[in-house]
């Protein structure tokens, strides 16, 4: 049976991006690809029992990030066979992982496996380099053995709680925009919430914190060059510095 192979994801910054498709890539030199990291699928999108699906997020708070989860819901499987990954700064990923592989079941996909993966926290210098050469191999022959699992074989006991922790962020940081700002518009639209105002300076409640806007920004305007925030960043950078490493359920 030819098995199409597609990624998932929402990744705002690009680690999830990175290993799920390292993920597939491992499985199919071509799969297809579904972004939903700056808005919501246009339709439902249907998968067969012919398909594997391999979908990814990133932690936030321990949980699986609410516009993600919410858009994840335009996926359905039929007993569609799927890998549930979430990438997270180093900390712990929580509840997190349970939660993407509970709603990916209730989405009709069945578990064929779920990985715990360390990248570049948000905040911080926190693993920088992190997914590395050595994390993608490793994540290429967990998805390749995942792949190969016979059919029937148990699927993964994911650890986690339920119900599910609270994923409200205590510490929120919101980006700034210096006077380098050009108006370009690209942090504007490619805000995951669209909390960026057209002005691409006012940012609203519904933001994420997740520094797309400070990563990309041609012109470098965008920035948390405050007091608070680099004091709380150096703090966070020597809590977590001891390193984590990945964690594969097949």
């Amino acid at each position: 049976m030819n098995t199409t192979v597609s990624t998932v994801y929402f990744s705002p910054t690009g680690n999830t991006k990175k290993t799920v498709e390292a993920m597939a890539s491992a499985i199919r030199p071509e799969f297809q690809t579904f972004d939903i990291t700056v808005c919501p699928p246009e339709q439902e999108t249907a998968f067969t029992g012919r398909d594997f699906v391999i979908f990814g997020v990133p932690v936030y708070a321990g949980r699986v990030p609410a516009p993600a989860a919410e858009r994840l819901r335009h996926f359905r499987g039929d007993a569609t066979p799927c890998l549930a990954v979430v990438t997270y700064g180093n900390r712990h990923y929580d509840d997190a992982l349970l939660e993407l592989a509970q709603l990916l079941k209730s989405q009709g996909f069945l578990l064929k496996g779920g990985a715990a993966l360390v990248a570049r926290h948000t905040y911080g210098r926190i693993q920088t380099e992190r997914p590395d050469r050595a994390d993608l191999e490793a994540d290429r022959a967990f998805a390749r053995r995942a792949f190969e699992k016979p059919e029937g074989a148990p699927e993964p006991s994911i650890p986690g709680n339920i119900p599910y922790r609270d994923g409200t962020l205590h510490t929120v940081f919101r980006p700034l925009t210096s006077s380098a700002c050009t108006r370009c518009g690209l942090c504007v639209r490619n805000c995951p919430v669209q909390a960026i105002g057209e002005d691409c300076v006012t940012v609203t409640d519904a933001c994420l914190s997740c520094f797309r806007c400070i990563r990309q920004c041609p012109a470098g305007a965008k920035n948390m060059d405050t007091p608070e925030y680099q004091e709380f960043a150096e703090m966070f950078t020597e809590k977590l510095k001891e390193r984590r490493e990945n964690e594969y359920f097949l």
